[in-house]
């Protein structure tokens, strides 16, 4: 007979429960293995096989085995397998088989955070700054050579950036994070948004039957102390799920900036110190039930709570041009900041038929709510800090509130021929911000309207994507979509009674193409073209002052810019990984930080000023090199080339970067580990700006007490105080900008993790197949 391949394919589940990561052998009518898998988290498994009679084994730990004898001459579905549970199973067992730290998929690589001691204490952005090729910088988080990136949590965008994004994740505890995925080149079924790629963060579910809570406190001491309180509960029982976390933070930070401006009568040195009362306080509900073997519901709701208090002192002195002081201006602000969001989310996934068609359909809503009240003044003094005069004097209140709706429906519809997928998306964004200014520089305040500013934003985008994926046999795979969105925006200054709209109509395709030679060698090939929408705060036209010699200002006009991406990846032996990317920006937006040389202002404003071309290779290794010692490292060459599409009074400058890392795990005992990670970051240039030099150097020592169920970790982070951003120049209307600063991310971390609960299966990750499939794939 011809040797046809075919497929076989069921679903595994526990009376209405499905049974994740249950182990599927199928052996030959002589007992000998001819292949295996795992079944998947919702319980479904596929195997591709060649035709004959077979012997087709599911087994789990705490359940009998359910063997079936088959002949394969067509693709064959087993439907649903009930697992039947052992009486005589153990109370409690505890799998020690572990995911790697770095799994590499067709269109995205998953960073396992567990395997991390360092974050231990931390939240979710210590995990991301953790995470392979991924730089977490300047209130911006990127992957290496691709840009800004969106980030997503449990599948869900979140419609923050900069700032607000950062203070957001760090309400959400690192202990909780299950992995993160970095999806530098999204597929259609995602948003077409971010030059940079996603990042999508999932949070831990409770294993199946159980209950588990999970409390950690930790201590931070860098120039101040602060302490955080976190706590997660997960129960999972029968058809329902239910987990609850909660994060409270309270301490003091420390921040530092510098910046040095040479205007051509003299230079103006700036110095800023600013002390932070750290108040976060943040929670998060989940909730699934199934409605039937097919269908589940649920519920999903975070918040954040985020009170910062600002006092800050900035200090200009100011130079003539034989390099004398003439005199110093010293500015002292209050800042009182309030934040908060809330996230919602109702969703449906239910399974239609026995072939794996399934639909999904998501609700969100996400409010953000923010106040800023500043109270200021500047006073002039000479070289021997006589006071002169009151330079500025005022206070300033600040609202904004974004809300932003949802509704997507996605369809994977799987055929003999076509894994086909498609859906449909519809968002409506809505942000109102007001600027409130009253000059106090007479000693009474008075509301002044020049300064004060309401600006309304709407973005509304309809979207439709599909994407065909085709495995033509075990080794290839090709996965094409297409993605349509329509985007309309208006921008009004009630302030300016100005009013700008765009409208516009785009295609986004993307392109897989995946060659697994054997399990040694795998390629991967994509492309993507995406757009990058300016955000709400770029596109506001106002001038806000942010001292009496700098100014920022928006502005409506500016387009969205679109890339085009193209990545290809080498894998040997899941332990190096070998990619290489380039990536074209056209119609690129920006900050551009230029001065005026008449009146020695700053001025802070947003061009579409850019075309650009980055380009770059990566070398990933990860290996246990002994028994005791784990490695992970990276190294990056990465090089761009910038041209300028308006009239800018500067030169773009390009040169290569040299980006390495090193995160290294050794095993002192059973229960004692110590991790020891590096990171060095080159001087480079790019377009209108060069980046100073950046090291990292971490220490961190695990202990594990009362069989693990406790752990004490002990984290010095920034050891030599070198992971800032230094020396960001720029060179604009011939007058040299350079800026550095200092945040407080050199500190010392106590934290105590305690955990308890009914850990009947206390951790659920294997890798392919049983012990015997592992050993007969290398693994």
């Amino acid at each position: 007979m011809a040797q046809t391949s075919f497929k076989i394919k069921g679903k595994v589940f526990d009376n209405s429960a499905p049974i994740p990561f249950a182990n599927v052998v199928v052996r030959t009518q002589d007992g000998k293995i001819s292949t295996g898998t795992i079944t998947k988290e919702d319980g479904d498994f596929e195997i591709e096989i060649k035709n004959g009679i077979y012997k087709v084994t599911i087994s789990e730990i705490g359940f009998e085995n359910w063997e079936k004898d088959i002949s394969i001459e067509k693709d064959l579905d087993l439907g649903m397998i009930r697992l039947k549970e052992n009486a005589a199973k153990l109370n409690e067992v505890v799998i020690k088989t572990k995911r790697n730290t770095i799994e590499q998929k067709t269109d995205r690589l998953i960073y396992n955070v567990g395997n991390n001691i360092a974050i231990a204490g931390g939240d979710a952005l210590d995990a991301l700054s953790t995470a392979p090729g991924v730089v977490v910088q300047n209130n911006s988080i990127n992957i290496l050579g691709k840009g800004t990136s969106r980030v997503m949590v449990n599948g869900r965008m979140v419609e923050l950036s900069g700032e607000k994004l950062n203070n957001f994740l760090k309400s959400l505890s690192a202990s909780d994070i299950k992995n993160i995925e970095i999806i530098s080149n999204p597929s259609s079924k995602y948003d077409a948004s971010g030059n940079g790629g996603i990042i999508d963060i999932n949070l831990k579910k409770g294993a199946r039957d159980t209950w588990r809570n999970t409390t950690t406190l930790s201590y931070d001491q860098n120039k101040y102390a602060f302490y955080t309180l976190r706590n997660n509960f997960f129960y999972n029982k029968n058809k329902f799920r239910f987990s609850a976390g909660g994060n409270i933070t309270s301490g003091y930070s420390n921040a530092e900036e510098e910046m040095f401006l040479y205007f051509p009568n003299g230079l103006w040195q700036m110095r800023g110190v600013t002390k932070v009362k750290e108040d976060y306080l943040s929670g998060r509900l989940a909730f699934d039930y199934d409605i039937s073997n097919k269908t589940t519901i649920g519920l999903q709701y975070l918040y954040d709570n985020y009170n910062p208090d600002l006092k800050s002192n900035i200090a200009f002195k100011i130079y003539n041009t034989k390099s004398f002081l003439d005199s110093l201006l010293v500015n002292n602000s209050f800042n009182n900041k309030q934040s908060e969001s809330q996230s919602y989310n109702v969703h449906l996934l239910s399974k239609l038929d026995s072939l794996g068609r399934k639909l999904s359909v998501n609700i969100d809503l996400f409010t953000f709510d923010s106040k800023f009240d500043q109270d200021f003044i500047t006073k002039a003094f000479s070289p021997e800090m006589t006071f002169l005069n009151i330079n500025q004097s005022g206070r300033s209140i600040s609202n904004q509130k974004i809300d932003n709706v949802s509704i997507k429906a996605d369809m994977e519809h799987p055929s003999h021929f076509l894994n086909l997928s498609y859906g449909v998306k519809t968002s409506f964004i809505n942000s109102k911000s007001d600027i409130q200014y009253f000059n106090s520089i007479t000693g009474t305040p008075e509301f002044d309207p020049n300064q004060s500013n309401r600006f309304e934003y709407t973005e509304n985008t309809q979207a439709i994507y599909v994407s065909g994926d085709k495995k033509f046999n075990k080794k290839f795979n090709i996965q094409l979509g297409l993605r349509l969105e329509s985007t309309q925006t208006n921008g009004y200054s009630a302030t300016l009674n100005q009013t700008t709209k765009n409208d516009y109509l785009k295609l986004f395709p993307t392109f897989f193409i995946s060659y697994k030679k054997n399990d040694n060698y795998s390629f991967n090939f994509n492309y993507g073209k995406r757009i990058v929408r300016p955000n709400f705060g770029f596109l506001n036209p106002f001038r806000t002052y942010i001292n009496s010699n700098s100014y920022s200002e928006g502005n409506p006009f500016l387009k969205p810019s679109y890339s085009d991406n193209f990545d290809f990846t080498y894998a040997y032996k899941m332990k190096l990984r070998t990619n290489v990317f380039f990536n074209r920006t056209t119609d690129g937006y920006g900050v551009i930080f230029t001065s005026n040389p008449e009146t020695n202002t700053q001025i802070v404003s947003r061009e579409n000023y850019y075309n650009d071309y980055s380009y770059g290779i990566g070398e990933n290794y990860s290996s246990k090199i002994t028994n005791w010692w784990e490695s992970r490292s990276s190294l990056y060459l990465l090089g761009s080339k910038t041209n300028f599409i308006t009239v800018i009074d500067a030169t773009p400058r390009n040169s290569l970067q040299f980006y390495c890392t090193t995160n290294n795990t050794f095993s002192l005992s059973q229960t004692t580990k110590l991790q020891v990670d590096y990171m060095y970051s080159s001087t480079y240039k790019r377009g209108l700006y060069q980046v100073g030099y950046m090291s990292n150097l971490n220490i961190a020592l695990s202990q594990n007490l009362f069989h693990k169920n406790m752990q004490v970790t002990l984290l010095i982070n920034n050891i030599f105080n070198t992971a800032n951003l230094n020396d960001y120049t720029s060179v604009v209307n011939g007058i040299r900008q350079v800026y550095s600063q200092y945040y407080n991310n050199r500190y010392l971390r106590v934290s105590l993790t305690y955990n308890f609960g009914n850990n009947k299966i206390k951790m659920k990750q294997r890798d392919f197949g049983d012990e015997e499939v592992k050993k007969r794939t290398g693994k």
